[in-house]
């Protein structure tokens, strides 16, 4: 059971806390807010090879006729900052004609 808090405190401090200087503990909270959402929702991890852990939708990169190394000629990268811009999640998304 340690190791795991070992490894999650030691993940925490190093891709997020290492780069700010927290006033309290409401600053504390409103840091890691946002970062969790984005370790379990946005973040590659190396377990699942270049997977998520919760996939985003069953957009245009799903289906048996696309590769997932791939993006279709319809679609764009779209990317949002997290963090003020420490961290990005990135994701395909279907242009409008």
């Amino acid at each position: 059971m340690w190791a795991y808090c070992e490894r999650l405190v030691g993940t925490v401090r190093r891709e997020c806390l290492d780069f700010m200087i927290l006033l309290n503990e409401r600053h504390l909270r409103m840091t890691l807010c946002p970062w969790v959402a984005h370790y379990n929702k946005g973040r590659p991890h190396s377990s699942l090879g270049p997977g998520i852990p919760e996939k985003y939708s069953d957009g245009p990169l799903t289906g048996p006729k696309n590769h997932r190394h791939r993006l279709p000629r319809d679609c764009e990268i779209k990317a949002k900052d997290i963090l003020g811009g420490l961290h990005h999640e990135y994701w395909p998304e279907q242009r409008v004609a």
